[in-house]
């Protein structure tokens, strides 16, 4: 067992949502349904006090908005998204279309198709999350989207330039200043002015969060998204400093972030915790993370790094740090988490911000049974069959007959018999004999 150097305050982590929130939703999702852009409208007053004629950005409003931006800023983004680019690209290459000849003359093929259209949900909020925008709206388009249609939240009564700016050099054919809940039924259900999309990506509050779950099934989605998650693996190599810095840059996110750090190391737990207590009171975003430390952050003590990668599984972190002598050593040694990253060079906010890879990543133990989004989430694998040799065709009716048939299902065996008498000889003793030789062997 594990010695605890610092407990979580509140093991509260709610995987549902809270009554409240399911029945706002449900509510605003109803009224969209029924009234489109109507209610739209008035929820976008009553959330946001934020009206317009149209939600959608034109081209002009666009470039207005975009020159605006410093060139520096552009430059950055346009970095940034070329890393998400080359990523996502390499993950596309990885996608084959396939077809096998499984018996004499019966084939077999796979075929990843781009859904038609997707949705993007760039946060406002407490933090315009730009980065959403890449991860989202460039992935989209590697995977081969036709139409990406990209919200985001107005800020201050205004879009916010520099989301606007992302979601344009990312590559979105539509551009929405609009957020919440009416935002996203909006896209998934369509309205007179908004033609619906068929898959739904990006972070959002709880609300967000709640329209998608409520929303799954219409359309698809990426995740369903809870509170950021941070988990370091350290052994007695690891500096306790740069522990203490990683977590509070995922405690910050907000209240409900856990932050967790496993250790083969008493001195270096002890001493992460002495300098996330000093560092608190000098960051700007310390109210934040401090209720996160205090809350959900824990310190735990195990005996050797065997033990600490199956402890770590159990939690099946979103983002999973490896300060250890040999980190690669969990690529073998960890099953359950969203990112690995490895090594004490290599942070969570690269991940989030510029390294390339996908930061919409599975939280609340979904790594447990997923991963990330990724190109392969906008595809569509679908297969197709054809035989074409008539000798196949038989030996399959043949057995497609006995088979339905141990299931009670006559109507499939006799699709089987069928084919085993057209091209095998088979009897048919189910059907008339004229419609046998009419029908079954012309």
């Amino acid at each position: 067992m594990p010695v605890v150097l610092k407990p979580a305050a509140s093991k509260n982590n709610v995987r549902s949502s809270r009554p409240d929130v399911v029945d706002t939703v449900a509510e605003v999702i109803a009224d969209v349904r029924a009234h489109g852009d109507e209610a739209v409208h008035r929820y976008s007053m009553k959330f946001d006090a934020w009206d317009r004629a149209s939600y959608r950005l034109g081209p002009d409003e666009i470039r207005s908005i975009v020159s605006g931006v410093p060139t520096s800023v552009l430059e950055d983004l346009r970095f940034v998204q070329r890393q998400v680019q080359n990523f996502a690209q390499a993950q596309r290459d990885s996608v084959h279309d396939f077809e096998i000849e499984s018996l004499p003359g019966v084939y077999l093929g796979q075929r990843n198709i781009p859904v038609t259209a997707a949705g993007a949900y760039v946060p406002g909020g407490r933090y315009p999350l730009t980065a959403s925008a890449h991860m989202t709206i460039v992935t989209a388009k590697v995977a081969g989207v036709e139409r990406v249609a990209a919200t985001t939240p107005p800020n201050e009564g205004a879009p916010p330039p520099i989301s606007v700016a992302a979601m344009h050099l990312a590559g979105a054919e539509e551009i929405y200043v609009l957020g919440g809940v009416q935002a996203v039924a909006a896209l998934a259900l369509g309205t007179e002015t908004i033609d619906p999309v068929n898959m739904l990506a990006g972070p959002g509050n709880a609300y967000v969060a709640e329209a998608k779950r409520q929303l799954f099934g219409e359309v698809g989605i990426d995740l369903f998204a809870g509170p950021t998650e941070v988990l370091i693996v350290a052994d007695e190599t690891a500096d306790p400093f740069t522990i203490a810095v990683d977590l509070l840059s995922q405690a910050e996110h907000g209240p409900d972030s856990p932050a967790v750090l496993i250790t083969t190391s008493r001195e270096v737990g002890q001493s992460a915790i002495e300098h996330v207590d000093a560092l608190l009171p000098g960051l700007p975003t310390g109210r934040v993370a401090g209720a996160a430390w205090r809350d959900h952050g824990e310190v735990l003590l195990v005996e050797n790094q065997e033990e600490a990668f199956a402890l770590a599984d159990t939690y099946a972190s979103e983002h999973v740090q490896i300060f250890t002598a040999e980190p690669r050593d969990a690529l073998a040694g960890m099953r359950d988490y969203g990112a690995l990253f490895l090594g004490q060079d290599t942070c969570v906010p690269y991940g989030d911000k510029v390294i390339g890879t996908n930061h919409v990543l599975p939280t609340l133990g979904a790594a447990r049974y997923t991963g990330g989004l990724w190109v392969g989430k906008y595809l569509k694998t679908v297969t197709y069959q054809e035989i074409r040799d008539k000798d196949s065709s038989a030996m399959l009716g043949e057995l497609c007959g006995r088979a339905s048939r141990l299931e009670n299902f006559e109507g499939h065996a006799r699709s089987g018999d069928l084919r085993a008498a057209r091209h095998g000889g088979a009897a048919l003793p189910w059907a008339d004999h004229d419609v046998r030789l009419g029908d079954a062997r012309a």
